[in-house]
Formats: structure tokens, C-alpha cells, sequence
């Protein structure tokens, strides 16, 4: 990026200090290391974070409504790929929520994909390529969830022309693949198989365009 840092990116987004050492203003952009580069995306719009809301209140609702409902979320946390060395800052992660109380409470900077079951994404224009399966072989935070071995990757493409979600499982660590796709419609509910088991409504989601 044509600055000098002090350190490896990824040495420097675990220790919370990439953002300052590339001086980046705090405008709600996100800086994050994807397949070694570092990646600066803009703050997302309302409609991706509405999306994302939507998939927040499923969990919370599920909460009240299921008992014996271990899952919570976290949007937007830093991510720390210990395996790879890389760091995301996914929309969304899904993970035991007595787990998400505990590191709220430590003042830990990153979680690791250890504690992840799922990870999810919204796309934009500007980021769509960087979370999709890669198409010219390069690294994605599709393959970065599947060489960690997350268990669930739920990826919403607005794009106009895919306005589909896909919830990809089975990661191949060894291979940085995931060997399971399911996909629907926007518009056709969404059914999160166990250990979620929840049905999630995209009746109202709109693409980009």
C-alpha cells in the first residue's frame, strides 16, 4: 500500500495496531490480511448491514424461543486464522455464547477460527471477490474459513446477478476447499441444518443493484 510498517500485516492486526500503522482514518472502514495482502474494504452500506441485522436477530430470537440454545453472534470482530496467518473481519460469526461472553470479558483483540462454527458474509461491490470462491486461484476468505477448518460458512452474494445465499460445509483443511454447497433463491427461506437448526427469511433482502 506504499507504506512502511514495522512489522508483518498480520503481526500487526493481531496486536490491534494495523489500522495505525497504516494511518488509516477512523471512518468505519476495515483493513484486514487476505492471502497475504493487506485488503482495505469501506464501511459497509445499510442494506448489508440490515442483512446482517436480520441473521443477528435470528440467533437472539432463537435464544428466547429455543431452550438450550447455545448460539450467539459477534458482528465484526477480528479474526485471527493462527494456522494461515491471516486476519478477518468477517460480518458475522456464530459461536457457543457462554464462549462470546467470556472473551467479551477477557479484552482478548482477536477470537480464532478455533471458536467459530460459523462465519458469514454480505457481499458489496467492493468486496465481493475477496469472500466468494476464488475464480483465478488466488486466496479468499473462502479458502482461508475452509484451511481453518470453520464448520460453516454462510456467504450472501447481492450481487444482481447471483442474489442467492450459499452455506458451504465440510472444509477440506489440507485441500483449502469446502466439499458441501447448498444455495436458495433470495426470497426462499434459508434452512441452518443442525447444530442450528433454524429457518432464516430472505423475503425482503435486495442486491446492490
Amino acid at each position: 500500500m506504499g507504506v512502511e510498517i514495522p512489522d508483518t500485516p498480520y503481526a500487526l492486526f493481531v496486536r490491534g495496531g494495523l489500522d495505525d500503522a497504516l494511518h488509516r482514518p477512523d471512518d468505519g472502514s476495515r483493513v484486514e490480511v487476505i492471502g497475504g495482502e493487506v485488503i482495505v474494504s469501506p464501511a459497509p452500506k445499510n442494506s448489508h448491514r440490515w442483512i446482517v441485522q436480520q441473521i443477528s436477530n435470528l440467533f437472539a430470537q432463537a435464544q428466547v424461543l429455543k431452550p438450550g440454545f447455545i448460539w450467539g453472534v459477534d458482528q465484526g470482530p477480528n479474526l485471527d486464522l493462527v494456522g494461515i496467518e491471516e486476519g478477518y473481519i468477517p460480518d458475522l460469526i456464530v459461536a457457543e455464547q457462554e464462549l462470546l461472553d467470556g472473551e467479551g470479558q477477557t479484552g482478548n483483540l482477536c477470537l480464532v477460527t478455533d471458536q467459530v462454527e460459523m462465519a458469514v458474509e454480505v457481499t458489496s461491490r467492493s468486496t465481493g471477490g475477496n469472500d466468494r470462491p476464488p475464480s483465478d486461484g488466488r486466496a479468499t476468505k473462502w479458502t482461508g474459513f475452509a484451511r481453518t477448518e470453520i464448520p460453516y460458512y454462510l456467504l450472501v452474494d447481492c450481487d444482481p446477478k447471483v442474489a442467492k445465499v450459499f452455506l458451504y460445509s465440510i472444509p477440506d483443511g489440507k485441500a483449502g476447499v469446502y466439499l458441501d454447497k447448498q444455495e436458495w433463491k433470495f426470497g426462499e427461506d434459508v434452512v441452518l441444518p443442525e447444530p442450528f437448526d433454524l429457518v432464516l427469511s430472505t423475503e425482503r433482502w435486495t442486491t446492490w443493484g
